[in-house]
Order: C-alpha cells, then structure tokens, then sequence
C-alpha cells in the first residue's frame, strides 16, 4: 500500500473509549483514531528495540559526549 494511501474503514467501538480518547488527544474521531494506530504500529517497533537491549556495542564515549551539557 502507498504510504499516503487512504483506507475507509468501520470501526465499532465503545462510545466511552472514544470519548475518553478523544478528549486525551483533543481532536476528532479520525485523528484520534489514527493517533492510536500509530501509537501501536510505534508500540511494536519498541519491542523489537527492547529486544535487542544489550546486544550491541557502542563505540561512543558517554563522557566525552556530555562534555558540551556543562
């Protein structure tokens, strides 16, 4: 599916949630819909990352790169 695709759907959900996560976002159904779409496509991209917690070596000096906070 192209990135900027739009799909039409029906969405049965109860009308408390909705109004909860609306008034969360303070926007209306379609964004506040999408807002949470995103938030759990991002979700799983978080997993994946914890996932990999550990696993990598970092060349990078975390002294030397907090050097310019002081």
């Amino acid at each position: 599916m192209e990135r900027n695709a739009k799909t039409r759907i029906t969405v049965h959900v109860p009308s408390d949630l909705l109004r909860r996560a609306q008034e969360a976002t303070g926007q209306g159904i379609t964004q506040t819909v999408k807002r949470g779409l995103e938030n759990v496509a991002a979700g799983k991209a978080y997993q994946e990352l914890l996932k990999m917690r550990g696993k990598y070596r970092f060349s990078i000096d975390l002294k030397e790169l907090r050097k310019d906070r002081r």
